[in-house]
């Protein structure tokens, strides 16, 4: 455990895009914002392909909260891994929302690499898993969340490292 002064200083530090590690976290728009961008983006779906993916920080050790300068680095490493045209957003303390222009299957793969990416940041005891569902027209912002999120919660229950793309009837 880092003593509390430490773990502000840590917090204080500046990663590679000049922003305080701590502050990097509450940089990300919130999930309002994501629905108000999934609703953006679902029409477009008719002619451009995209993928929700929710990606989650779990702990294999104790259960417990995922400290917030853990956070702030799996923050810097998704942003900075992801494309120009993908979107990072938050669903939760410990949860990453990304939209990826594409298919499932390449968002799939990418999900992948990000999970295998959180695993090799070397924090002890912690992992990821995602999962994805497919944007379509016909869905609200509320349904794909969901659904993306339904598809993070069987991967959650697989196990760490896993990625669960969203299947009808769920």
């Amino acid at each position: 455990m880092v003593p509390a002064p430490e773990a502000a200083a840590v917090a204080a530090l500046p990663d590679a895009t000049g922003v305080p590690v701590g502050e990097v976290p509450s940089l990300l728009p919130p999930r309002e914002a994501v629905l108000v961008r999934l609703a953006e983006q679902l029409p477009a779906t008719s002619g451009t392909t995209a993928t929700l993916v929710v990606l989650g920080l779990m702990r294999r050790d104790d259960g417990r909260p995922v400290a917030g300068s853990t956070v702030a680095r799996v923050t810097a490493l998704l942003a900075r891994s992801l494309r120009g045209e993908d979107w990072l957003g938050g669903s939760g303390p410990a949860e990453f929302v990304i939209v990826m222009s594409g298919a499932a299957t390449g968002a799939e793969i990418a999900a992948q690499r990000l999970v295998a990416a959180v695993e090799g940041l070397g924090v002890p005891g912690l992992s990821a898993a995602a999962g994805l569902a497919p944007l379509t027209p016909d869905l609200t912002a509320g349904e794909a969340l969901r659904r993306a999120t339904v598809s993070l919660t069987a991967a959650r229950r697989v196990g760490c490292g896993t990625v669960v793309q969203h299947r009808l009837p769920y």
